[in-house]
């Protein structure tokens, strides 16, 4: 009798589970939480034309200046990132990282003030982080109290960016990293197996912290649960909803592909079912997720969303609008790290807009919330080169060849730096039936540009230059002389009004 009463329990939490799956509170419109019914999703305009967004990857883990992956890894015994934090903090059964939270302060975060300078660099959006792997909330959270309104800088974070984003006109994003966060804190509540600290759990093994790092479960890969309960799916499904009802963003990035199946579906069409309510009933709403073959990155289907490349770099055009995010050093502060020059993140930018997609770059901060000289330093070269040459980067569209020369990127995620561009290397755009051809580095040589050497043209100017150009057709190549002052630094960009 005993054992046929445990079965009934369990078989009516079964179906209360099942009820709940099949309930999940999705906005009323066209969307369905279901890939067929998200396959009609349409990429907005104001994405294909705004080609250059800025992201603010920025949480606790900014605190001990050691890069991504902190929470995770300060629990891998004799990591680079458990032996610093031994050094600088303790070990982690006694300083775990829910004590890295409140040394977060943010005490010179001024959103105004950076995103001001993000809108001179061209940034069109700007995307906040809303929650990492880490499963600490940036925002006001109704369902999770481990949230920077309650602890760490007592300040809704995601609420301030979101502001700041709308004063100064740009569109605002979020991203969310929250459905690894099961299984990829889970090393908090591992052991040292040898010196002095041999066997005394982390503490995330403490009960009285299981809210934020989770119950007990074996489950350690940094990737997607392998096998989650259904509670932590829809507690991922009620905190993301709740980060895109308060703060009714145009972009919600997800580190990966669509997670738990009909949860990660019906977030996705509630996202965009309010987009289309927030926005009169037009669809304005861009959804990232990520190609991967490891289905334990949840799920990809062309067209549901847009694709998004970490630190990667399609070979060649795209129909549809993607994304490559990256970032000008690591994904979180990390001391040391050799940023990227102000002509690559150029190079990179140009070489993306020429295969329709669009570049969000992080920014890194300190954990008061400024930036490093680096940083600052990529800014200003921004601002200075973006006037001159914007034209030929937003609102534009691709040419029939995203370009030619020696140096091609090579295409997948985390391949971003495998062309090392110079002047010879060109890059296409168009928009308003004008062709730009720019060129990855300031040229000390005539320019050769082999597609255009049978298109008919009738004028050839240098954006942001009153100089009058020495060019002409032969049967190799378009060739242009290079003028005495060029109009800026890192790529130059040539306007050509095609003949008839």
């Amino acid at each position: 009798m005993k054992r046929l009463i445990i079965a009934i329990l369990l078989l009516a939490v079964v179906c209360v589970i099942a009820e709940e799956k099949l309930n999940l509170p999705v906005a009323d419109g066209p969307f369905k939480g279901e890939l067929e019914s998200l396959k009609q999703y349409q990429c907005p305009d104001w994405f294909r034309d705004a080609k250059f967004g800025i992201w603010a990857h920025w949480g606790p883990q900014a605190v001990p200046e050691m890069g991504d992956w902190y929470a995770r890894q300060m629990y891998i015994e004799n990591h680079r990132q458990y032996l610093f934090h031994c050094e600088h903090f303790g070990h982690p059964s006694v300083f775990g990282y829910k004590d890295i939270i409140p040394l977060w302060k943010a005490e010179k975060f001024d959103p105004d003030r950076l995103m001001e300078r993000y809108k001179a660099a061209g940034a069109k959006y700007f995307v906040s982080m809303g929650v990492h792997h880490d499963n600490f909330d940036l925002w006001n959270s109704k369902h999770h109290k481990w949230n920077a309104v309650n602890m760490g800088p007592k300040r809704d974070i995601v609420g301030a960016w979101a502001a700041a984003a709308r004063k100064q006109g740009l569109r605002f994003g979020v991203s969310e990293h929250l459905e690894r966060a099961y299984s990829w804190l889970n090393t908090s509540k591992g052991a040292d197996k040898k010196g002095p600290k041999a066997g005394i759990p982390y503490d995330g093994t403490d009960p009285k912290f299981a809210d934020f790092y989770f119950p007990p479960h074996k489950d350690k890969s940094s990737v997607y649960p392998l096998d989650p309960p259904a509670w932590v799916q829809r507690q991922w499904f009620d905190r993301l909803q709740d980060l895109v009802d308060s703060y009714q963003p145009d972009l919600l990035y997800t580190d990966g592909g669509i997670p738990f199946g009909e949860y990660g579906h019906s977030l996705v069409a509630h996202f965009y079912n309010q987009n289309i309510k927030q926005h009169g009933g037009k669809l304005e709403a861009i959804y990232t997720i990520k190609d991967i073959p490891d289905k334990r990155h949840g799920d990809y289907v062309e067209g549901i969303a847009v694709q998004d490349l970490e630190r990667g770099i399609l070979k060649g055009i795209k129909a549809a609008p993607w994304q490559t995010d990256t970032s000008v050093a690591d994904w979180f502060y990390s001391r040391n790290f050799k940023y990227k020059t102000p002509s690559a993140v150029i190079h990179l930018l140009v070489d993306i807009v020429s295969k329709n997609g669009n570049l969000l770059i992080n920014f890194t901060q300190h954990a008061d919330g400024t930036l490093d000289p680096e940083s600052d330093k990529i800014l200003d070269e921004l601002a200075a080169w973006m006037p001159v040459n914007g034209e030929a980067i937003f609102g534009t569209r691709p040419w029939k060849t995203f370009g030619e020369g020696a140096q091609q990127s090579a295409a997948g995620h985390f391949k971003e730096g495998s062309a090392k561009f110079t002047a010879s290397d060109i890059r296409f755009t168009t928009k308003a039936g004008n062709l730009y051809a720019i060129c990855l580095g300031v040229p000390t040589e005539p320019v050769k540009i082999k597609s255009l050497a049978t298109e008919k043209i009738a004028s050839i100017s240098l954006l942001g230059s009153d100089a009058k150009l020495d060019w002409k057709q032969d049967t190799d190549a378009l060739v242009i002389q290079p003028v005495a002052k060029w109009p800026c630094e890192h790529a130059v960009a040539f306007k050509i009004t095609p003949g008839s």
